[in-house]
Parts: C-alpha cells; structure tokens; sequence
C-alpha cells in the first residue's frame, strides 16, 4: 500500500513538472481577440479637485501596432508552494488591477505560469519550504515556454513591451537576460516595466534605463513608498537599487495619473476606501477612480533604498479626498517594509500607457515599412 502511495505521488510530481502546451488557449489569462480576463469593464469617474464628477471611458485597440506581454506578481491563493494552471478568481483580478488597461496601446498576452504562490511566499521570507527563489524555477520555465511559443507564432516581427510586478518582475528580468539581451530579439523590445522590485546598475549588461517617452529599448524600474513612510532598514525593495520615474522620465518630480479601485480592492485584497467625495448626492458607480492633481512622485534614496517617492497633496478645504487606501499594514500600522507595493502598477496606470503609446511612436519610425 505504501509502495501505491509513494508511486502516485511520484507520477503526480513528475506530471506537474512537465511543460505546459501554450498552444491551448486555456493556458493563457489574455490574448488578442479573446473573450477572456482583459475582457473587464474600465470606466473611470474622475474626481476633480473641487468635487465635480466626470465619466471616462475605455476602448481596447483592435488594430494596436504592437504587442504587450505582462507576468502577474504574487496573487495565487492555492494552498500548494506552486500554484497550479487554473484562472482563479485572484488571477483574474490583477489583470483587471495591472494589465487590461495597456490594450487600448498593444496586443495583450499574459500567460498563467505556475508561480510562488502567498503561502510559498510566506514560507520562503521565512527560509522554510521549497519554492525555488523568485525568477526561477516552474515560474520561469513556464513564463519562458509562454514567451517563445508567442514569438514563434504570434509576434511575427512586432514590436513589443514587457510588462511585470513583483515576482512578474523577477522572471521578466531573467528572461530578458536569458532570452533577449544580446539576440536578434531585443531589436524588437520596445520597453521593459518592471515594477515593484529591485533592479541594479547590474541587472543588465546592454539595456538602458528609459530617460525619455521617446527613448525605446529601455528599462523602467520603480518601486513606490510614501514621502510620509519612507524606506526602512529592513526594506524590501530598492537596495542599490535603479529608480525611474514614470510621472517625469526625464527626471525631477511630475502628477501620478493613477487609477485606483472605486471600492477599494488591491491585488490581493479588499479594502476600505476612504470618500472619495463629501457629499451624499456625489455616487460613483463606476469601477475605477483617477484623482488629478491627487498624487504626485520623484525618484529618492534615503540610507536604505532608491525609490518612488508618493506625496499626497491632500487638501482639507476642498471636497475631494485627502488621502488614499492600500497599503500594506498590520493591526492599522502600515508596514513600512513592503511600502506602497500593492499600488506600484495603478498608482502609475496612466502615466505608463502614456509611455507606452510615445515608445510605440517613436519605435514604428524606425521600422523599415
């Protein structure tokens, strides 16, 4: 009975090791056409200063020139240290969170990948378990088998723009050490986005930090902390680090053009938002808020980190919202280590599809038609 059970975990083992076929579609969260995850209702109310409502819509681009290819960070809620290729409902949430909006710029594709999961997480900042270090492992081979069966038969000589988060930033970053740095291929890299993680001066031997919307073939790296809440010792993102500032490439500071959840939910949960306007007769009924003039960031370093500093501009005489909801926190105290990491992508949603769309300017100019 023992010999039974030790051969059925084995061929269990052996079966969920094996590579996943990214022919099937049913293997991937997006893809261009699909009825799928990026297929999620963006409308906006923008809330002025003064307490005025106005409606945005959103409309993907059917005919986007380019190719978006995004890996999620740390969601999946299965019990297991690797999660498995099933589209839970956390998958699906940070598409919603992180990727959906860039269609109205480029082709989307985002594979399911057998990533850490939280509890694997959890267990690997303890130094417990056996997830393989962020990057590597089941993550990266599957991302990576994902990333050559869509150049295989999907790119078909496009331009395109990687895009990740956390643990998605990691396995991007070693895939395009692996797969792309130095190789034919990273002709037609428009832009890396690699949010809420550490990339160093190091990282890369031949990829630039972007300094310029018109820049292309280049790296944006940030990691986001409150001006109120900076850095601590013990923080888990930034050590010699590379900061880029999506608000003001260029350097200095600029206005986040963030989109953030009209309810409240993050990543991985649900909080509760604070009014996002006085006034009982002031409802929003649509899925996501922007906050012009709200948020502003510049890149900053303290003895610990090199990172996005967020400054709420708050003000107590006007109607608006003083403040924002998301951060990480522990019996109401926010946990400096982890910062605004649960907000890295909306804080700077608008900003980065801008950017998306001038690389994607600048880049067809130097395509021969």
């Amino acid at each position: 009975m023992i010999r039974l059970v030790v051969c059925a975990l084995l061929l269990a083992a052996a079966a969920f090791a094996e590579g996943n076929d990214y022919r099937d579609t049913k293997n991937w969260l997006c893809r261009p056409g699909g009825h799928d995850a990026c297929e999620v209702d963006l409308t906006a109310t923008v809330v002025a200063a003064d307490g005025s409502l106005t409606r945005e819509t959103w409309a993907a681009d059917p005919g986007a020139p380019i190719d978006c290819f995004y890996v999620y960070p740390t969601v999946s809620t299965d019990t297991t240290t690797n999660s498995d290729m099933t589209a839970d409902p956390a998958e699906r949430n940070v598409i919603r969170h992180q990727f959906a909006r860039f269609a109205s710029k480029c082709r989307p594709f985002a594979p399911l990948y057998r990533q850490v999961t939280l509890a694997g997480l959890s267990q690997l900042m303890a130094g417990k378990g056996s997830a393989a270090p962020l990057g590597t492992g089941l993550a990266y081979d599957d991302v990576a088998a994902a990333f050559r069966d869509y150049l295989e038969h999907d790119n078909r000589g496009r331009g395109f723009v990687l895009i990740g988060h956390s643990q998605g930033s990691f396995v991007l970053a070693e895939l395009i050490k692996r797969e792309i740095e130095g190789k034919p291929v990273a002709a037609r890299m428009i832009s890396a986005i690699l949010s809420g993680t550490t990339i160093t001066p190091q990282t890369f031997s031949r990829i630039p930090v972007c300094k310029a919307p018109s820049q292309v073939g280049c790296v944006i790296a940030f990691a986001s902390f409150r001006s109120t809440v900076t850095p601590p010792a013990n923080t888990l993102f930034g050590k010699n680090g590379i900061c880029t500032n999506p608000a003001a490439l260029d350097g200095g500071s600029g206005e986040l053009k963030a989109y953030l959840s009209a309810t409240g939910s993050t990543i991985t949960r649900q909080m509760s938002p604070k009014p996002w306007v006085s006034g009982a007769e002031k409802v929003i009924d649509t899925p996501w808020v922007a906050v012009p003039g709200l948020l502003s960031a510049r890149c900053a370093s303290n003895d610990h980190s090199n990172y996005l500093e967020v400054t709420v501009q708050g003000n107590p005489d006007d109607p608006r919202t003083e403040d924002i909801t998301g951060d990480i926190s522990s019996n109401g105290q926010v946990l400096a280590q982890w910062g605004l990491h649960l907000l890295d992508m909306n804080l700077a949603m608008g900003n980065l599809v801008e950017i998306v769309g001038r690389q994607t300017t600048a880049y067809l100019k130097t395509v021969p038609r």
